[in-house]
């Protein structure tokens, strides 16, 4: 079992910190290359460059959650989801279809447990 994951490309997760300006601040995002590799495809999708796919994150997770928290990990957890997506057929595994081409609510209809917001109400175990 452990080979499937330990013949990863060891420059794959190293990590590599990225300045960006959000809004006119400048902050400093560090995460591994593979995450970096994902969220330039999510970007090249929707023909963008990382930084505005970051920047558009931001502002709709804001919008979204009235707080950003641990953005680092919200963009690993995005890239994360976005790989499973693909894996599971929900987005289409043809980067030629943008992102914002695809209808969100049948992508996101009946997620495993988990994976999506809960209900209102709704205590998780």
């Amino acid at each position: 079992m452990c080979e499937v994951f330990i013949s990863a490309d060891p420059q794959s997760y190293d990590s590599r910190t990225r300045s960006v300006r959000l809004h006119g601040v400048v902050t400093s995002i560090r995460l591994e290359n593979l995450f970096w590799q994902v969220l330039e495809e999510i970007a090249a999708r929707d023909d963008m460059g990382v930084v505005q796919l970051i920047e558009k994150l931001y502002d709709e997770l804001v919008a979204a959650r009235g707080e950003v928290g641990n953005f680092a990990s919200f963009l690993r957890v995005s890239a994360l989801r976005y790989e499973a997506m693909v894996a599971q057929g929900r987005i289409p595994g043809d980067t030629s279809v943008a992102i914002r081409s695809l209808d969100a609510q049948a992508v996101l209809r009946d997620l495993p447990q988990g994976w999506g917001r809960r209900a209102p109400g709704r205590v998780m175990a």
